[in-house]
């Protein structure tokens, strides 16, 4: 009996890449050709680029690539999850465009996903192409995540990994507006392996990830996973309540024993800027999770595709 072709999804978010994508594919195509008795489709997103982006895809002529175009800049969880819908393959693999996910990995992949793997995880052995601030930041946020989050991120480990059909199938039920995609690999679990390289310096462009941006980022993945923030502020919020009745008792005593004493302005005031900003923090926490409650409840949808490239299908 001839022995079926399994199909291989690369899904390749694009936002302003168009000094990347001859470089990306000058450097993609020959790895992937030299990958035996495998089908690949190169499923490209357009997450609503403003340069000549898909301009410069659409001169590619290779027919596995497959361009989804989307009606402005819905952000690159949601350009992977357009990618997730409409890839077809047995199995699934995001890379981004700036070549710091080296497709050289991809064969390893095939090989652990042929050993019965259902996730295969590429993680960074270093970060020596990241600034000193960066490095910082992400080792604090593995390290919260790991204490706060109900399922555990794997340390260095980014968005390029390879993913079994039933694993893609899982993700698709989930039904989050606002997407932190990193949890949501976790979060579904199955058989999984690791795959260590170094992560590169970009070939070309900018980053798209400020520092605002990645605070923003850490932050939805926190509120995503977890309540143990609004957790904590009730603790602090029973903490004071005892501090306050003992320092009460205290004054109390005090009066008896040696009558009234004028208090301090200073000691006043700290207090009460103190105790005013905790409240103000924990409205702030509190404020997060309603505000994602609200979006949720709009039910919205995660993207609007303007135009497809290359299918014969409308995805799902």
């Amino acid at each position: 009996m001839k022995k079926v072709t399994k199909i291989i999804s690369l899904i390749i978010p694009f936002f302003n890449e168009g000094t990347t994508v001859f470089d990306f594919f000058r450097q993609l195509t020959p790895l992937v050709d030299r990958v035996k008795n495998y089908q690949f489709e190169f499923v490209c997103i357009d997450d609503g680029s403003t340069d000549n982006t898909l301009e410069n895809l659409l001169k590619l002529k290779d027919p596995r690539i497959k361009i989804i175009q989307l009606s402005r800049n819905f952000k690159k969880e949601a350009a992977l999850t357009a990618g997730l819908d409409f890839a077809i393959g047995d199995a699934v693999i995001p890379l981004d465009a700036d070549l710091q996910d080296p497709p050289e990995l991809i064969e390893k992949m095939l090989a652990k996903w042929e050993e019965g793997f259902e996730v295969v995880l590429a993680k960074r052995t270093n970060r020596t192409s990241d600034s000193w601030f960066k490095k910082i930041t992400a080792k604090l946020f593995y390290k919260v995540s790991d204490y706060l989050l109900e399922c555990k991120i794997p340390n260095n480990v980014g968005d390029f990994r390879l993913m079994d059909r039933t694993v893609v199938n899982a993700l698709k039920t989930l039904p989050e507006r606002q997407r932190f995609m990193k949890g949501l690999f976790a979060w579904v679990g199955f058989k999984t392996t690791t795959i260590e390289y170094t992560r590169q310096a970009r070939v070309s462009g900018i980053t798209k990830w400020n520092t605002w941006k990645l605070w923003n980022f850490a932050l939805d993945g926190i509120t995503s996973f977890s309540t143990l923030p609004l957790r904590i502020w009730s603790y602090l919020g029973v903490s004071f309540a005892l501090l306050a009745i003992f320092y009460g008792s205290w004054i109390i005593i005090r009066v008896f024993l040696r009558g009234v004493d004028v208090p301090g302005y200073a000691s006043l005031l700290t207090a009460v800027l103190f105790l005013g900003g905790i409240q103000l923090i924990g409205i702030g926490v509190l404020g997060e999770y309603i505000g994602r409650t609200y979006q949720e409840s709009k039910n919205r949808p995660i993207y609007i595709v303007r135009k497809t490239f290359g299918f014969n299908f409308t995805g799902s």
